[in-house]
Formats: structure tokens, sequence, C-alpha cells
């Protein structure tokens, strides 16, 4: 190889290490500024008044903490801010936006600024209220743990066991969900299918994950029930996704 070809080689290989430095970069100031931004959430969302009220009979603890967070003072950053969800003892613990598609917030944060962490968002198609028979929230597999990066802890169904519960807030109060399946699915499948009961689909919707049930954990759905999917991506390219799916407690 001539010293010309020798020098080519040379300035293409500090060129690729160049990009992936920058890369990594920018990903690690991307996580950075990412939680700094859930954090000012959190403390925006956690310094003013109740926005949420808990029904008389509520005897939950955790509930009870997040009926105080304040959904108003976030809409005061961000008026897509449709409610708060938590997951005890774990990452979990954001607001959740909702806007006209299913793209936004793939690259923005709560804040609207532009960042490869995103948000945790609402599908577009449901119901902000979360009072359909469906509901479906998105996050990325962020590799720090963040965001939804955690929810593949629930293949272990000892995780699960000690995990078991979802909590969304939104201005009609606090609800609880409970966790009864997770697995990894393909996008074409009914789980993705929206407008779920203007189809007639959630007898299909519940024969479909109840095989998926921890247990007989889905054995009580109904077409009364709600249903909260969380959405992730596996690491496998784009034709299936991972999810958490839980039902909304009595």
């Amino acid at each position: 190889m001539g010293k010309k070809a020798i020098l080519l080689v040379r300035i293409l290989l500090i060129a690729v290490m160049l990009t992936s430095a920058g890369i990594i970069v920018s990903k690690l100031l991307d996580y950075r500024k990412g939680a700094k931004d859930y954090g000012e959430a959190a403390e925006i969302a956690q310094g003013g008044q109740a926005s949420a009220e808990l029904p008389p009979e509520e005897t939950d603890a955790y509930a009870a903490m997040l009926a105080e967070l304040d959904l108003a003072a976030l809409r005061e950053v961000n008026d897509e801010v449709v409610g708060w969800i938590a997951i005890p003892d774990t990452e979990v613990y954001y607001p959740i936006l909702q806007t006209s598609d299913n793209d936004y917030y793939l690259k923005h944060t709560w804040k609207k600024e532009k960042s490869s962490v995103g948000a945790v968002f609402m599908e577009y198609r449901d119901l902000p209220d979360f009072s359909g028979f469906h509901s479906m929230l998105y996050g990325h597999q962020m590799r720090d743990g963040s965001m939804f990066g955690g929810l593949h802890k629930y293949a272990d169904e000892e995780y699960l066991r000690e995990h078991p519960a979802i909590y969304i807030v939104t201005d009609a109060g606090v609800q609880k969900y409970d966790i009864f399946a997770a697995y990894e699915v393909g996008v074409q499948e009914v789980v993705y299918q929206r407008n779920i009961e203007e189809k007639g689909l959630q007898q299909e919707l519940i024969d479909f994950v109840t095989a998926r049930a921890v247990g007989d954990a889905g054995a009580a759905l109904d077409a009364d029930s709600h249903i909260l999917t969380l959405s992730t991506c596996t690491g496998r390219g784009y034709a299936t996704r991972w999810v958490v799916q839980a039902a909304l407690s009595e």
C-alpha cells in the first residue's frame, strides 16, 4: 500500500473516531439535559397546590402523595401536559404529553426542547383522561434506564411482583393500574390497533393480552375494563415493541 493510500486510511479512521466521539458526547449531553428537564418537572409539579383529589376512602399513601402534584403548574410551561405517570421504586416518574401526532415527543422533551431523550407521551388518538377501553403511552428505551428504559426488567416475573402498579394522575384524580403482562409484540398486532371500541375489537384484545398475562392476572378483563399499555423499543428494529400492560384497579 502506497504512502498516499495509508494516509487516506488514517484520515478516514480519524474521521470515523471523531464522528463516533461526537455522537457519544451528544448523547451524554442529551441524557444530562433530559435529567435536568425532568428533575425540574418534578420540582414544579410537587411545588404547587393539589391538582387531583383522592376519593375520601383512599388509603394508598403513594396515591395520596401523587394527589398533591400540580398539573396546572406544569401546563404553564407546556399546555400539552395531560397527566403524570409513576411506578413506585423505579425511574418512571414523568409528566405525560399528548399532541397531534406520535412523532414530535420522540425528539422533544416535555419543555419542547429538541433532545433524543424525548418524553413520555400518549397516543394522539387516545382520550387524554384515560377513560377509553385501551390507552397507550410511549417512551424511549434509554440506556441509562431513564424514561421507559427499565420496562424490560418486567421480563422477570419476580420484578413484576415487586413492582406491580402504575399510577396515573389526571385532573380527575389518581388512578392505580395493576400490571398483568410484559412481552414483545409485533406492531401489526391488535395491541397497536387504535379505535378499538369503534372497531368492536375489545374481545380480540382481551383474548390476546390474557394469553400473555402472568398467571391468571388477566382473567378479570372484560369490555368494561380500562387497559393501559406502556410501549418502548426492543433494540431489534421497528417490527416489534416491548410492552407492559396493566388494568385499572377496582
